[in-house]
């Protein structure tokens, strides 16, 4: 009877013993099922990061397609320039769509806003669009690097009040312009010796007197005016 006894217990034991080793662990289950779920966030996070759209940047492969389809969605003409000695209003010529879109959109991106008039050329020229200071670089670099192809063929001249476009001095045997900056004629009654080798794309409208009180300030050395002259905003007008 005691034999027997004890041979239950025994077989009672195993079983016991069988039926815990064979028992889900729940705490490694939830451990391992909390890596996975950890696991899965991280690559989601990081697949959402790959996906992020890139900056449309200009450049001298797409600035013209750009500039032909941007041109087409313009209403506007005008563009009125506040700096800390007055304002002007500038009219762009709708035949020469390039340097007027390319105007246009520096405007509407806020390119020229806090820029200079820093050249002053007594009674030739003043010229804007540049400046000394890093923030102007930053937004050169962040909207791209291109030229454009000069079109003086239009019929326009070179008249007092006029805006035209300089051309980059960096290797540039065809005068393509430098689409940052800008340079307005006040010399009576112009300097038509710029026909042909600029791109004359608007004219002054309003306020050349404050034209020609930027052209009077005293400047130094490569004709950079002595006291900053800011272009503080550009804006479209009707």
């Amino acid at each position: 009877m005691a034999l027997r006894k004890i041979i239950f217990s025994t077989i009672l034991a195993l079983l016991f013993l069988g039926a815990c080793k064979g028992e889900p662990n729940k705490t490694a289950i939830k451990q391992e099922s909390q890596a996975i779920e950890k696991d899965t966030t991280a690559i989601d996070s990081t697949s959402v990061q790959e996906v992020k759209e890139v900056p449309f940047v200009l450049t001298e492969d797409n600035a013209i397609d750009f500039f032909f389809n941007y041109n087409k969605t313009l209403k506007d003409d005008k563009v009125k320039i506040t700096t800390n000695l007055g304002s002007f209003t500038v009219q762009l010529f709708d035949n020469v769509p390039y340097h007027k879109a390319n105007f246009i959109f520096l405007t509407s991106k806020g390119y020229f806003d806090n820029t200079q008039f820093h050249r002053v050329v007594k009674n030739f020229i003043i010229q804007g669009g540049n400046s000394d200071d890093r923030a102007t670089g930053v937004k050169r670099r962040a909207i791209g690097r291109y030229l454009l192809p000069p079109d003086g063929k239009k019929g326009h001249k070179h008249d007092r009040g006029t805006i035209s476009m300089p051309s980059s001095e960096i290797n540039n045997p065809h005068m393509l312009a430098s689409p940052y900056e800008f340079f307005i004629v006040v010399t009576k009654p112009g300097s038509y010796h710029l026909d042909g080798d600029y791109t004359p794309f608007g004219k002054v409208i309003s306020g050349m007197d404050v034209v020609d009180k930027i052209n009077t300030q005293a400047v130094g050395k490569g004709d950079w005016p002595s006291q900053n002259i800011y272009i503080q905003k550009a804006e479209l007008v009707d």
